[in-house]
């Protein structure tokens, strides 16, 4: 990660965002120390994904013999 002072990154913002998409990460500092990070963010899990974790998750859930309605009337009581 390389360091790099706010004055140059303005300058070069156009330059360094493309850097930054080849998955360059630069530390901006100011006076000499570190105040911020340019970095790639993590690409983003195609909703269908999630949803089939999700369902995954439930299938393996148990309930040891209650029904859901008995929890809903459980939670209620407090």
């Amino acid at each position: 990660m390389a360091n790099i002072g706010a004055f140059e990154a303005k300058n070069r913002l156009s330059e360094l965002l493309q850097q930054v998409e080849a998955g360059e990460s630069f530390v901006i500092t100011k006076h000499g120390r570190p105040v911020a990070s340019l970095a790639p963010i993590a690409p983003n899990k195609p909703v269908q994904d999630t949803i089939a974790q999700l369902l995954s998750l439930r299938k393996n859930m148990k309930l040891n013999g209650i029904s859901i309605q008995e929890l809903r009337e459980e939670g209620r009581r407090f």
